[in-house]
């Protein structure tokens, strides 16, 4: 087959667990009898990614939405959070879809905003229980851009930085930062500090970050992406891409060597952009061909509708579940 079609989870499981020889008698029989629809060799590299906690939520699933971010993945036999929204609903979310977040192997944060990091403080409450009450439980390394924990100021607001320290949060997890791509899995990459190269997005600034400088201008070089290496091309997760959508695009294309895209998923940083950005993204992505688009979070009706126009854009909300080949 030169292209896979999109799987069900039960076919994806079976055979993922016949490739790695722990099938029962039945499941290798279904394999046997179904298996010539599939692309075998490649079957056991798929991911999933289930939206825990988003603006919008789906009409009749009764879940809980706030202006924020996260994403549950598992990828192989790895389990990754990416990013913790603003409050516990992420955790409350995750509880309704049968989500175990006490058993993960990464917690990646996309970069250092409220809405994207307060939810930690739950995340170490969710552990510290588990440990009190001797459950089982499995301690996730966090992965971020070194400025990830830096505090950020605005203006008439304060703080809108992460509300823990590097220091505090690593006496509950090991923490990895890193400006450089950091491979999770054989198929998905943290990408670090992304390259800006694009003049019309990625320029401004948001407030000030306190560094060992003092406090200055903050263009939130911390912000970043997981990139998924699919069968169809990259599936690229965004949180909040204030580094520049295309930007992000580009970067992932050079990391992984590949100009396929599948999917981006997240939040494009389009709110009420200046009209020269929204007609330069737009024709960039006419250019680059996704076979799908998921913009979310920070992205704003008016821009949607202008992507609507060179790509097929998919609607996003809590209890959404995505699978990639």
């Amino acid at each position: 087959m030169s292209k896979l079609r999109r799987l069900k989870s039960k076919d994806l499981r079976v055979l993922a667990l016949f490739l790695k020889g722990k099938t029962t008698d039945l499941h290798r029989e279904y394999v046997l009898k179904e298996g010539k629809q599939f692309d075998v060799e490649r079957c056991y590299d798929f991911m999933k990614l289930s939206v825990l906690v988003d603006n919008n939520t789906f009409i009749d699933r009764y879940f809980l939405g706030e202006p924020a971010l996260s994403f549950f993945i598992e990828e192989g036999d790895k389990r990754i959070l990416f990013d913790t929204g603003y409050s516990d609903i992420f955790i409350k979310n995750a509880e309704k879809m049968k989500i175990d977040l006490s058993d993960l192997d990464f917690v990646a944060l996309s970069h250092g905003h409220v809405d994207h990091t307060w939810g930690l403080t739950h995340l170490i409450r969710l552990y510290m229980e588990a440990k009190n009450e001797n459950m089982i439980y499995k301690t996730p390394a966090v992965i971020g851009h070194p400025l990830v924990f830096e505090s950020k100021l605005f203006d008439s607001i304060g703080e809108i930085g992460s509300i823990l320290s590097h220091e505090k949060l690593n006496k509950h997890f090991p923490i990895r930062l890193s400006k450089e791509p950091v491979w999770l899995t054989d198929q998905l990459v943290f990408l670090g500090e992304v390259k800006r190269k694009f003049d019309f997005e990625g320029k401004d600034a948001i407030g000030k970050i306190v560094t060992e400088q003092g406090e200055v201008d903050d263009f939130v070089q911390d912000d970043t992406a997981l990139v998924y290496k699919s069968s169809e091309g990259l599936v690229i997760i965004v949180g909040c891409a204030h580094s520049g959508i295309c930007n992000i695009i580009e970067y992932a294309k050079e990391v992984c060597q590949e100009e396929r895209i599948a999917d981006i998923i997240g939040g494009f940083h389009l709110l009420d952009p200046p009209k020269e950005q929204l007609e330069k993204t737009v024709q960039y992505i006419k250019e680059i061909k996704p076979a799908d688009l998921h913009p979310c979070h920070c992205t704003d009706l008016a821009s949607k509708v202008a992507l609507s126009t060179v790509a097929d854009i998919k609607e996003v909300g809590v209890g959404l579940k995505v699978e990639y080949v």
